[in-house]
């Protein structure tokens, strides 16, 4: 296993966890190509602070290289809505670029299922 996401696990459920230590160790994975296991720890990064909008800009990323391209589009609205409300306008214009791609996607997979 990767020493830096030996080291990170060591640390969950102790003093020192919480949305960083999980929005670290997501990171950990995605660089692993783990985008699942990453989308875990960003979803958990999320409910310990529902205003990381970095987290939730990450966990759409991460959810949408897992295949759950719905589950992506939903993190980053919610990721849009927390970066507009804390005055991230960066963060929140690339979550809408992310989303438009997807809600793209989404719109020519349903409009062709064969495809």
């Amino acid at each position: 296993m990767n020493p830096r996401i030996e080291s990170l696990e060591k640390m969950l459920d102790g003093p020192r966890d919480g949305a960083l230590l999980r929005f670290s160790l997501g990171n950990e994975y995605l660089k692993a190509g783990d985008p699942a296991k990453a989308a875990d720890c960003f979803q958990a990064a999320v409910d310990r602070d529902p205003n990381y909008s970095a987290a939730w800009k990450v966990l759409g990323k991460a959810l949408a290289e897992a295949g759950d391209h719905p589950g992506a589009l939903a993190a980053y609205e919610r990721g849009i809505t927390v970066a507009e409300t804390r005055g991230d306008i960066q963060a929140a214009k690339e979550m809408t670029v992310f989303a438009k791609r997807i809600r793209r996607a989404l719109d020519e997979l349903n409009a062709n299922p064969q495809a």
